[in-house]
């Protein structure tokens, strides 16, 4: 019981569970359910880069890909009647997406690594934003509608929050039993010294491969589940700042030192999103310069700091 009761999880989502029953914040159940999208972002993100010590700063084309998928599964293959299948087949397509640029540059490394997965995000933002047939170009996809599952109407925001929230707790719970097993550590072993796990016998590749996956996976789930969230699908989603941001969340809540980094990321980034963006037109100079403090004073994030402490 004990133990229990000190699992971060467990008060993690205890206060998401009562998050519309908050004064005030209740209200804004909208950015309640972008924080739990956001989780499942830097979660699935964190285990390239905190865990295996993959430089994927292109990780929104999965999240972009999760998002066009599902719109285009929900409006040619549901007759606008589907909810549940189409975010799985997003999520499947954002796994697929990974899995195939993870294997061609799963021996890359360091800034080739980097920029390879930013320039394959650029090519997919140019794609979506000139396929006008397909993908509406710059005009994305709209009419998106949050039809009944199990008979729940998810078009009440209450209700698409908690479906958004038990979403979150599978993932969480499924990210954490993968970075504990033994594929987890054997990430770690790799992020250590990558050379030394090879010499040990580790094929390091495929281990970048799978990781990059099963990552792309829950970034396309994310995104998906960001489709319905906002009822369309736009290119901006794949443009390089996501990658930016989800990278910024990660760092500033110490993703590399931290399981529970990414969580305490995404949550100040948000919210201190959503306060900026309403009081200065020009915030994001902030944005550019939060991202080179972090780099310069706080390279273990706030969950380096508490852990020093």
């Amino acid at each position: 019981m004990k133990k229990i009761l000190k699992d971060p999880y467990l008060w993690i989502f205890l206060i998401f569970l009562c998050y519309p029953l908050y004064p005030y914040l209740g209200d804004y159940i909208s950015l309640g359910t972008e924080l739990l999208i956001w989780f499942i972002f830097t979660l699935s993100f964190n285990l390239c880069l905190g865990y295996t010590g993959l430089p994927s700063f292109g990780h929104g084309a999965f999240y972009g890909l999760g998002a066009y998928g599902t719109a285009l599964t929900f409006l040619h293959l549901y007759n606008k009647d589907g909810f549940f299948v189409p975010i799985i087949l997003g999520a499947l397509i954002g796994g697929l997406f990974a899995g195939g640029l993870g294997y061609l540059i799963r021996n890359k490394k360091g800034v080739y690594f980097a920029m390879l997965t930013v320039a394959f995000t650029q090519v997919l933002y140019f794609i979506c934003w000139r396929w006008d047939e397909v993908t509406g170009g710059e005009a994305g996809i709209k009419g998106i509608v949050r039809s009944s599952f199990l008979g729940i109407d998810m078009g009440n925001s209450y209700n698409f929050y908690y479906f958004v929230f038990i979403a979150f707790v599978l993932c969480a719970l499924v990210i954490r039993r993968i970075a504990e097993s033994s594929f987890g550590k054997s990430l770690q072993a790799i992020k250590q010294n990558p050379i030394r796990a090879e010499a040990l016998g580790y094929n390091t590749g495929f281990y970048k491969f799978a990781v990059y996956t099963i990552s792309g996976f829950f970034a396309g789930l994310a995104g998906g589940l960001y489709c319905f969230l906002t009822q369309s699908a736009f290119a901006s989603v794949l443009d390089w700042s996501k990658s930016g941001d989800v990278v910024i969340a990660t760092l500033l809540g110490g993703g590399t030192v931290s399981f529970y980094g990414p969580l305490v990321g995404s949550l100040i980034f948000v919210v201190a999103q959503e306060l900026l963006s309403a009081f200065w037109e020009h915030w994001m100079l902030l944005y550019g310069l939060s991202f080179v403090i972090i780099i310069l004073v706080l390279p273990t994030g706030l969950m380096g700091i508490l852990k020093r402490k």
